[in-house]
């Protein structure tokens, strides 16, 4: 294991911890024919306007890669692995880009293993519900691929359009109908993993039940640390005979989530239940116009699924509840198009935010149910305290909070408010009883907040396992468990990498 990794953040950090991390690479011209040698020139990105780009994902900090390799198949991964083994380098994986937590970012330096060219649907095979998919594979692909047949690939995050397989699997993703269906690791059969050394692996099978350890459920979520994907085996569902998607109009946030509540706790089974404040409202709909209302506090965004027959029921049962908390209105879409717009409104309210800020720092925390409402003010209490804006827009059904801040790093001491109140409100939640990440992993963003949820024993454990997969501790390092620098320290104006990866 890497010797930065096992510290743990205290205060500012050093000028000497940061350049520590970097990893040097001595011999940088014979990486670069070796890797051209087996992905071919083209696709080895060296200089540093080629490597520009995969300085970002979609969290708030930057840092360089030293190189940049894009290989197109398994054999190719698995090369590009043994390669990294001779010269001692680290290795990131990287999907779309999507992620929040700065889990494809390089913050050691060393290569940047992307993933997009490997982007082929192998096999579709219907009668055992299964498709074989290369980790680039775009997350809607899976079900465009199936839906003329009645099919699905169920997890659906918010950025399915962009986000890729690969990076699903890296950090279990779920979205808006986790609640029903569950997260990334219900969905995965088996996966084809290249190891730190360059060996490929099998894991899992094309089925449920394979005999043996469950190392499929250990990688999944393991964010890269313990190899490469190269391959996954995914479950596919036949679609529900029918859905019946609801609006629900509130003038009150709390009042909102204490529908919620009783929603799940009347088990009337929602395949998806979200709610979006009055922030969100205002910025979303003015673009997208989905049909919220401008002058609702929240809306609740509910749907239910199933037998023709029974679905009035639970319509009806949903209208209740939420008129019995205060819903001044409850619509039903009545056609398709009418359906799509409502979700096109939640799907695509990320992308709207550019219209009110230059930057937002977005968690991902989770509470119990039954605690929402009371951990909804307590996160709007800190940001009003602090001088924030905060829009929600969330997984209400399972407790999946987002809370969002908006705001302008360019205005003095505007990014220490936000990095303060942001770790205030996931503290909130723990202490809540519940934990740092419902989907968006922990990546760099959340490493030094493991301590929070889990004992030293704990983090012990996990790391003995990593070890086993990885022994030099090259795979994504600086990711999922304690490090010396923070990425609230780096998220600072006052430290930031410059161009070139060196740190400021």
């Amino acid at each position: 294991m890497h010797e930065a990794e096992r510290g743990v953040t205290a205060g500012e950090p050093s000028p000497e911890a940061l350049a520590a991390a970097r990893v040097a690479i001595p011999s940088r011209d014979a990486v670069v024919r070796e890797l051209g040698a087996v992905v071919g020139a083209p696709y080895v990105l060296a200089s540093p306007g080629d490597v520009f780009a995969y300085e970002y994902d979609a969290s708030n900090i930057t840092a360089a890669p030293d190189l940049v390799v894009l290989p197109g198949s398994a054999a190719e991964v698995s090369a590009v692995l043994r390669v990294a083994a001779r010269h001692g380098l680290p290795v990131v994986p990287r999907g779309a880009g999507t992620g929040i937590a700065a889990g494809a970012l390089p913050i050691t330096g060393g290569l940047v293993v992307g993933l997009n060219r490997m982007n082929r649907i192998l096999e579709v095979d219907l009668d055992n519900r299964v498709a074989v998919v290369e980790p680039g594979v775009t997350n809607i692909d899976i079900t465009h691929a199936v839906e003329d047949r009645g099919y699905l690939y169920a997890p659906d995050p918010s950025s399915q359009y962009a986000s890729s397989i690969g990076g699903n699997v890296a950090h279990n993703a779920g979205g808006p109908h986790t609640i029903a269906y569950g997260v990334t690791t219900n969905h995965v059969l088996g996966l084809e993993l290249a190891l730190a050394d360059g060996g490929l692996v099998r894991l899992g099978a094309s089925g449920p039940d394979a005999p043996g350890l469950d190392l499929v459920g250990l990688v999944v979520g393991a964010e890269g640390t313990f190899g490469i994907v190269t391959r996954v085996w995914v479950r596919l569902l036949h679609r529900r005979e029918d859905v019946v998607t609801l609006l629900a109009v509130f003038d009150d946030l709390g009042t909102a989530g204490e529908a919620v509540t009783e929603i799940i706790g009347r088990g009337v089974g929602p395949v998806a239940l979200e709610m979006m404040d009055r922030n969100a409202i205002q910025v979303i709909e003015p673009f997208v116009h989905a049909g919220y209302p401008l002058d609702a506090e929240a809306v609740l965004l509910i749907e239910v699924e199933g037998l023709r027959e029974v679905l009035p029921r639970a319509s009806a049962m949903v209208d209740g509840i939420c008129r019995g908390h205060g819903a001044r209105e409850v619509r039903v879409a009545r056609a398709e198009a009418e359906r799509a717009a409502l979700w096109l409104g939640r799907k695509a309210a990320f992308g709207t935010l550019g219209r009110i800020a230059i930057n937002y720092y977005l968690h991902d925390a989770v509470v119990p149910r039954s605690r929402l409402p009371e951990v909804l003010r307590g996160v709007q209490q800190i940001a009003a305290r602090e001088r924030l804006t905060l829009v929600n827009m969330f997984h209400a059904g399972d407790g999946n909070l987002h809370p969002l801040i908006v705001f302008d790093a360019r205005v003095p001491g505007e990014t220490e408010r936000v990095i303060r109140a942001g770790e205030e409100m996931l503290r909130l939640c723990v202490d809540a009883g519940d934990t740092i990440t419902g989907e968006h992993g922990v990546g760099f963003e959340k490493n030094n907040y493991m301590p929070w949820v889990y004992t030293d024993a704990d983090l012990r454990a996990m790391r003995a396992v990593k070890t086993v997969f990885d022994p030099d501790g090259r795979m994504n390092p600086w990711k999922m468990f304690p490090t010396p620098v923070s990425y609230a320290q780096l998220l600072s104006p006052r430290r930031r990498p410059a161009a070139g990866g060196a740190w400021t």
